[in-house]
């Protein structure tokens, strides 16, 4: 059986997808939590995923909770925080072995619902508070967590170009809230916030891989319906264009290669001109997204202006980054020929061959999802806020059908918004 997709509202603002594929020898099941990105409440969200999947009241301990995955065949617990368009997104997954792989068939799907439910609505209290032990240690794993992003320098640079850009949109706040925002956390900011999740929050449980959806459909809509919700449908306001010039901000730190994003705003997204959002990824596959793309072809290539440049299209919000490794001293050469580069997918100057070859690399990566449970997982979250969703197979074949008058008219549509460099200590002082 492949693909076999089932879609249920199991609450208000409570959303259950299946997709079941036999191919595989395991299944995947995510509770994702979607709330505002905001300043004053990004912190405490972020470390509620990691606080719930350490354990439960009736696993309360690292110990009793490992034993207990073991006994399901090495199933697993996991949990992450991220964005998507101006929504965080808290997420608590476990994944195992189908149910015909149990030597005693078992009933791993209904075990392992059992425990995400569990983690979620019943986790480990003391005095009415997450357990100060584990609040401090994800508190301190989250500290550690934004630092090694500052240590990613290639991360780092996206990171502040976002802030830049984004300064008065929630996309610029990060997943983890501030560093100090962070540290500043209590432990009954944290409880306050994992009780206001599961009352208001969108969520989105996804079950994916050979698996029969019903046992999950059915704790689930058993454990959000004995909670009071208080849900309201969420906005993804779109990302407004800049009034004014274009901020160009440098910073020097102890790095030998520079880095520099161009921060674009592009018109076409989930919200605006959705229908041509397939050319608009088209476009920037030419313009930068492959090894056969007109920035790795010219400017990396035959220009050796840089290490690495390549575009990132962001379609909930109609945005684009440009990120590249630059020399110092090229960074100004650099800008311009990524700009003329744009300027000629803007003007149409590129073959039916280069729209054939990023064609075949988009649509062998949607291939590629169905090969993993986590890219599926990620291909539908995705999906979220789009108006239908699709398979990767049907996305594929939008992408087929993107003409040549199509990916132009998205180009034109693409203006630069902010420049942001990384230099070296040394650079500061000339």
């Amino acid at each position: 059986m492949v693909n076999k997709v089932e879609q249920y509202t199991l609450h208000d603002g409570v959303h259950f997808r299946s997709v079941r594929n036999t191919k595989f020898k395991t299944f995947r099941i995510s509770v994702n939590f979607l709330l505002p990105l905001q300043k004053d409440t990004a912190a405490a969200n972020a470390l509620l995923p990691y606080l719930l999947s350490r354990c439960t009241r009736e696993y309360p301990d690292f110990t009793l909770m490992s034993r207990k995955m073991a006994s399901l065949y090495g199933a697993s617990l996991g949990a992450d925080v991220g964005k998507l368009g101006n929504m965080q997104v808290m997420t608590v997954s476990a994944g195992g072995i189908a149910n015909r792989y149990a030597l005693e068939k078992e009933d791993l799907t209904a075990e392992l619902t059992k425990v995400l439910c569990a983690a979620l609505f019943d986790p480990v209290l003391e005095n009415g508070l997450f357990r100060e032990d584990d609040f401090l240690q994800e508190q301190r794993q989250t500290l550690e967590q934004i630092d090694a992003e500052i240590s990613d320098k290639r991360a780092y640079a996206l990171t502040r170009c976002t802030e830049i850009m984004c300064a008065e949109e929630p996309f610029g706040i990060s997943r983890y809230g501030s560093r100090e925002a962070v540290q500043a956390l209590t432990r009954a900011e944290v409880t306050v916030a994992w009780k206001h999740m599961l009352k208001t929050a969108q969520v989105e449980i996804l079950v994916l891989g050979d698996i029969e959806p019903q046992p999950v459909v059915d704790a689930f809509t058993k454990t959000f319906g004995e909670i009071e919700r208080q849900y309201g449908p969420l906005s993804q306001a779109r990302s407004f264009g800049r009034i004014g010039g274009i901020p160009r901000v440098t910073e020097h730190q102890d790095v030998v290669q520079g880095k520099m994003v161009l921060g674009l705003r592009v018109e076409t997204s989930q919200e605006n001109h959705p229908e041509l959002v397939p050319a608009a990824r088209l476009m920037s596959a030419i313009f930068g997204g492959t090894p056969n793309s007109r920035l790795f072809l010219n400017v990396r290539e035959k220009m050796s202006l840089c290490y690495y440049c390549s575009s990132l299209y962001n379609s909930t919000l109609g945005l684009m980054f440009v990120q590249s490794g630059v020399e110092f001293d090229n960074m100004e050469k650099a800008e311009q020929a990524i700009l003329e580069q744009l300027q000629a997918v803007q003007e149409g100057n590129f073959t039916d061959a280069d729209i054939t070859a990023a064609k075949l690399s988009m649509v062998n990566n949607y291939n590629t999802v169905e090969d993993s449970l986590a890219a599926l997982e990620g291909w539908y979250l995705s999906q979220t806020a789009a108006a239908q969703v699709y398979t990767p197979e049907e996305y594929a074949q939008l992408v087929g059908k993107a003409t040549r008058e199509e990916i132009i008219s998205t180009a034109k549509g693409v203006r630069l918004d902010t420049v942001y460099c990384l230099k070296g200590q040394e650079e500061a002082a000339n």
